[in-house]
C-alpha cells in the first residue's frame, strides 16, 4: 500500500519556511567570510523559493501558464540539485584544512585564493550541470499538478555519466573530507585551540557545526543518491541514438495530473523526495546554525531595533530593559524608566531649567534637573483618589507635572526674555516738534481717549 503524499499546502508552507530559515543567519555569516556556508543558504533558499512559487501557481491545476518562467525554474532546480552537494564539500574541504593548519589566511592574496576555489566549486560545478543537461533533455519541460514545472531528462545511458551520477560523485568526495577532517582533529587536539583562536571568524563550536552539518553528507547525501540511482534505473534505460533522435519534438511540454503521478509510486517517490530534501536541507541548517549564541546575539540587536522604532528604548541591563514614549507628542523631556536594583522599575522626570522672565540667562535647553520618585518621603506620598482634597497633590508643591505642563514650561524658556518693560506707550501722532529746542513727547496713558473723543 503506497502511503500518500502530504497535502500541497502543507508543502508550500514548509517551503516558505524553508526560504526563511536560511536567510535569517546570512548577514552574519557573509561578514565572516564563509563562502562554503554562504553558498549552501543561498542555493537552499533560491530552491526553496523556486518550489514554493511553483507549489503556489501549479496548486491543482497542469497548465502551462508561464513557459519562461518554467525554463527558468528548471536550470534553477538542475543547478541546485548538485549546488547543494557542491556547498557542502567546499565546507568539509575548508574543515580539513583548519584541522591540517593550511587553514588561516594571513594574507589576502591566500584569502582571495580560498574564495575563488570555493565559489569555481560552488558556482563553477551547477553551470557546468546545466550546460551538460541539455545534451540529454529529451523535451522542454514537464508539468506536474501541485508540483508545477519539472526538468526532463532523457533516461539514457549517457544522462548517467553527464547528470545522474554527479550528486553521488560529490557527496563520495564531502564524505572523504568528512572522515580526513575527523583523524586530523583527533591526531592534533591539542593545538586546535591555538589554532582556532587565530582565526577570528571561527570559533570552536562554529566548527563543530560545521562539521556535523556537512557530516550529514556521510550519514545521508551517499544513501540519497544511490537511491536516487535506483529509481532511476528501475524506469528502464534507453540506449543513447543521437542528438536529433534525443531532441526531436524538443518544444513539447507534457502537463500530468496529480491524480496519474500520484498512483505510479516510484514515480510519486522520486518527484516528491526531489523537493522534500531541500526543504529538509533548509531546517537541518537552521537547526545547527538559527539558535547559536551569535544566532541569538543577532536576534536581540533586530528585537531592540524594532522596538526602538516603535517608540521604545532600552535604557538599562537592571530594570525592564525598555521604556515606553507612549502617546506623548510633545517636544519637552518625557518619563523614562531605569532600574532601582531591586527587580522593580521607578520612573523618572526631567525638568528643564526654568529662567525669569527678565534675566540675562543662557538659552541652552539642556535639562539640569532630575527628580527619583525613589527618592522622596514615602510616608508624605500615600495613595488617594483625583478629587480627594486633602491629598498631598493639592497640598504640596512639589507635585509632579504633566506631559502638558512640561510642554508649557519647555516653550516659555525658549521664548527670549525681555530686556525692558516700559509702563507707557507712546503712538506717534502724539509726539510734536518744536522749533525752538528739542522734541517734546506729549503721552498719555494706554487706553485714555483724546482730542474730541476725550470726555
Amino acid at each position: 500500500m503506497t502511503v500518500p503524499p502530504p497535502p500541497n499546502a502543507v508543502f508550500s508552507a514548509f517551503s516558505f519556511l524553508g526560504l526563511v530559515f536560511v536567510s535569517v543567519p546570512m548577514y552574519w555569516h557573509l561578514e565572516a567570510w564563509n563562502t562554503g556556508t554562504c553558498l549552501y543558504m543561498a542555493w537552499t533558499g533560491v530552491q526553496c523559493l523556486n518550489l514554493f512559487v511553483n507549489s503556489i501557481i501549479w496548486n491543482g491545476n497542469a497548465i502551462n501558464w508561464n513557459p519562461v518562467w518554467c525554463d527558468i525554474s528548471t536550470r534553477i532546480f538542475i543547478g541546485a540539485n548538485v549546488a547543494i552537494p557542491a556547498a557542502s564539500l567546499c565546507i568539509n574541504r575548508r574543515l580539513y584544512h583548519i584541522s591540517c593548519v593550511k587553514t588561516v589566511t594571513r594574507t589576502r592574496a591566500e584569502k582571495q585564493r580560498a574564495i575563488m576555489v570555493d565559489l569555481s566549486i560552488g558556482l563553477g560545478i551547477p553551470l557546468l550541470q546545466m550546460i551538460l543537461q541539455y545534451i540529454v533533455q529529451g523535451h522542454r519541460f514537464n508539468i506536474f499538478e501541485d508540483i508545477g514545472c519539472y526538468p526532463f531528462t532523457y533516461n539514457v545511458t549517457l544522462a548517467y555519466p553527464l547528470v545522474f551520477i554527479w550528486p553521488l560523485i560529490i557527496s563520495v568526495i564531502s564524505a572523504a573530507y568528512c572522515v580526513m577532517t575527523i583523524r586530523a582533529f583527533a591526531k592534533r587536539r591539542s593545538d586546535f585551540n591555538e589554532l582556532l583562536s587565530s582565526n577570528r571568524n571561527l570559533s570552536l563550536g562554529r566548527y563543530f557545526r560545521l562539521m556535523c552539518l556537512a557530516g550529514i553528507e556521510l550519514v545521508c547525501g551517499i544513501p540519497l543518491s544511490c537511491f536516487s540511482l535506483y529509481l532511476n534505473a528501475s524506469g528502464g534505460v534507453e540506449p543513447w541514438i543521437s542528438w536529433q533522435n534525443t531532441h526531436s519534438g524538443f518544444s513539447r511540454v507534457d502537463q500530468v495530473p496529480a491524480i496519474i503521478w500520484k498512483n505510479v509510486p516510484e514515480l510519486m517517490t522520486s518527484l516528491e523526495l526531489s523537493r522534500w530534501l531541500t526543504v529538509l536541507c533548509a531546517f537541518i541548517f537552521f537547526a545547527f546554525f538559527g539558535f547559536a549564541d551569535e544566532a541569538r546575539k543577532h536576534y536581540r540587536s533586530a528585537f531592540y531595533s524594532v522596538c526602538k522604532r516603535l517608540g521604545y528604548t532600552q535604557v538599562g541591563s537592571a530594570g525592564t530593559g525598555l521604556s515606553g514614549s507612549s502617546g506623548y507628542k510633545g517636544s519637552g523631556p518625557y518619563p523614562q524608566m531605569v532600574g532601582s536594583g531591586r527587580g522593580l522599575s521607578r520612573p523618572t522626570i526631567n525638568t528643564a531649567a526654568k529662567a525669569k522672565r527678565d534675566s540675562l540667562t543662557s538659552f541652552s535647553d539642556q535639562l539640569s534637573t532630575s527628580i527619583y520618585i525613589g527618592d522622596l518621603d514615602e510616608k508624605n506620598y500615600q495613595a488617594y483618589s483625583p478629587t480627594d482634597a486633602n491629598s498631598p497633590s493639592t497640598a504640596s508643591n512639589s507635585s509632579l507635572p504633566t506631559p502638558e505642563d512640561e510642554h508649557r514650561r519647555h516653550s516659555e524658556f525658549l521664548q527670549p526674555p525681555a530686556l525692558t518693560r516700559p509702563d507707557r506707550v507712546l503712538p506717534i501722532s502724539s509726539a510734536r516738534r518744536c522749533s525752538s529746542g528739542p522734541y517734546e513727547f506729549e503721552g498719555h496713558e494706554e487706553g485714555k481717549p483724546r482730542g474730541h473723543d476725550a470726555v
